[in-house]
């Protein structure tokens, strides 16, 4: 089964999608397989992590600004180099076993869509097998 979501981000942010990979896993009716999400976008990407704590996000942020800030040297001619080399690193897709028609997930993970680059229209798919 291929699901497709859709979301409005706000300039930078981590979205807890949990919520939509547990319902399409549901309705897949897969009760022991694998669900991969999927970003579709350059500038975005998706995670695995707490999803308890609202500051880790903003860490994961912040790290992530410190880490690739941008650099009045980059050539890309948009001016959001720091987005395309912050997606890169996140990474575009997620890879979930599934158990007993659930997401195999630790009690503090979540799976969060990564804007790096918006506001902005976002789809991402999920695909259960």
């Amino acid at each position: 089964m291929l699901k497709s979501y859709f979301l409005q981000t706000g300039k930078e942010g981590l979205y807890d999608i949990t919520a939509q990979v547990m319902e399409g896993i549901r309705e897949s009716g897969v009760e022991s397989g694998t669900c991969i999400v999927f970003c579709p976008h350059t500038t975005a990407g998706i995670t695995l992590n707490e999803n308890t704590d609202p500051g880790v996000g903003r860490d994961i942020l912040l790290s992530l600004s410190k880490a690739f800030p941008d650099r009045p040297e980059f050539l890309h001619a948009e001016g959001n180099s720091a987005a395309h080399t912050k997606a890169s690193i996140i990474g575009s897709s997620l890879t979930i076993i599934v158990e007993k028609g659930r997401p195999l997930l630790g009690g503090w993970q979540g799976v969060f869509f990564c804007e790096f680059d918006g506001p902005r229209n976002r789809k991402f798919f999920l695909k259960v097998t």
